[in-house]
């Protein structure tokens, strides 16, 4: 074989490679522009504040967010800046949480997503903050869980975790696996 031979035949074969990879790039982004256009909120809500009530007529919940978007097809609300205001059974004090992201399924359940944090509005609670990368929120049992890294800020405590279930109705915290605990009484 002569060289001119080989630098054909390879010239050749990284044409027909380039070729394939090409048509190739091009089709996935087809497909991925198709699935896209194929799902599209049903309808967007810009700044959304709404109330929902109990079957009892009570206030069951507020929610505040920046943006959220509805898909009726995959039966999910996806919300930004979500900010729930919970009013559980049983109680006059209000708890508040917020996340970057929420996502609501049909069930009434919540994932909140990044930067979540739970927050009493009573100033005698024991547990005044948790924090947290994600949550799970029943919003028909208020039952607030999660299997990742807490973080439990309380009267004069600060408690680390991973793993938590927290009924907001009966005010009981269950940590999974407590790592630390760190006490700073407050000064009078």
């Amino acid at each position: 074989m002569t060289r001119i031979y080989i630098v054909s035949l390879l010239f050749f074969i990284f044409s027909v490679v380039s070729y394939i990879v090409i048509e190739w790039h091009q089709n996935s982004n087809q497909v991925s522009n198709a699935i896209d256009n194929k799902v599209s909120p049903d309808f967007i809500a810009e700044s959304l504040n709404s109330e929902t009530y109990n079957n009892t007529g009570q206030l069951s919940y507020i929610i505040d967010a920046n943006r959220m978007e509805h898909y009726s097809e995959l039966a999910v609300t996806h919300f930004e800046f979500p900010k729930y205001t919970l009013y559980p059974k049983n109680t006059d004090s209000p708890w508040k949480i917020s996340a970057n992201e929420g996502t609501l399924y049909n069930s009434n359940r919540v994932k909140l997503e990044s930067k979540v944090a739970l927050i009493a509005t009573d100033s005698e609670s024991l547990i005044q903050e948790i924090h947290g990368k994600y949550l799970e929120l029943d919003l028909n049992t208020n039952i607030i869980s999660s299997e990742k890294k807490i973080e439990i800020k309380g009267i004069d405590f600060t408690m680390h975790g991973t793993g938590l279930i927290v009924d907001l109705n009966t005010k009981q915290v269950t940590l999974t696996k407590h790592e630390k605990t760190i006490f700073q009484p407050t000064k009078n």
